[in-house]
């Protein structure tokens, strides 16, 4: 079964949300990256919505979400998946966040654990500096638009092999990257910016997965095992790509998350 709508956060801001699979399964709660949009998680749907019901959202400013202007937190981006949950009737879920994703992902586990069951954390950081390069991509997207940017960023979210042999994945990816609106781009990369989580990550208790990329220039190896030694008892799989890894491995990474949660 298929359901989709939207959700109107305290700040009046409406997120977009879409959920798959069966009424009465477990539900699996999925954040995209900067840039990206729900459908982002077009490899995993089927197989995700065969044992789970699979609630994706577009992350405020990107995909159907509202555009608010101005410099986002991720403070304010972990409370709009808290009032998601919220708005439609869910105590507790399963969680998969990637790169921007996986911060919201670190916040609900410090400041909301009792909402998430299992906790799936992909090529992610805790911090990811310098803010300086941050600022000035926010200006570059603000002045020149997203088309000033999406031929570097290609390059470090796949490897050249995958964006010379799968070009109708790449340009899907492009796609999303152009739709994106340059002010909700900005405001993540402002969340992003000013995120450290580094003080705070061990305080996660929830069963974490951190999956990383090998190949990964965005958030580097070093990042995932900062990451997977600073929570107790969590476990980590490293896949032969680069940032998203759930396109470029999208079986391993299917089969990672799976078996994490069963």
């Amino acid at each position: 079964m298929t359901d989709r709508g939207m959700v109107t956060m305290v700040d009046g801001c409406r997120v977009a949300w879409r959920i798959d699979g069966p009424e009465d399964a477990p539900v699996l709660l999925l954040s995209n990256s900067l840039g990206t949009s729900m459908d982002m998680w077009q490899p995993q749907l089927a197989a995700f919505a065969a044992r789970y019901r699979v609630l994706r959202y577009d992350t405020r400013g990107h995909g159907a979400s509202d555009v608010p202007t101005g410099a986002y937190g991720l403070d304010r981006l972990g409370r709009d998946a808290i009032e998601l949950l919220d708005g439609l009737g869910l105590a507790r879920v399963h969680f998969c966040g990637l790169s921007l994703g996986g911060m919201t992902g670190q916040w609900l586990g410090v400041q909301a654990p009792e909402r998430v069951e299992r906790l799936v954390l992909a090529n992610t950081a805790a911090f990811m500096g310098p803010p300086a390069s941050w600022q000035a991509r926010i200006q570059t997207v603000l002045r020149e638009g997203m088309a000033a940017i999406t031929g570097a960023v290609l390059e470090r979210w796949f490897t050249p092999e995958f964006l010379s042999t799968r070009p109708q994945a790449r340009a899907e990816v492009e796609r999303q990257l152009l739709a994106t609106d340059p002010a909700g781009y900005a405001g993540c990369c402002a969340a992003i910016r000013d995120m450290d989580m580094r003080p705070l990550i061990g305080l996660v208790r929830n069963p974490a997965l951190v999956i990383g990329g090998l190949r990964d220039p965005a958030t580097p190896p070093a990042q995932s095992a900062f990451i997977r030694q600073a929570i107790a008892g969590a476990r980590g799989v490293d896949l032969e790509a680069a940032h998203l890894s759930n396109i470029e491995c999208p079986g391993e990474f299917t089969e990672a998350v799976l078996g994490f949660l069963s």
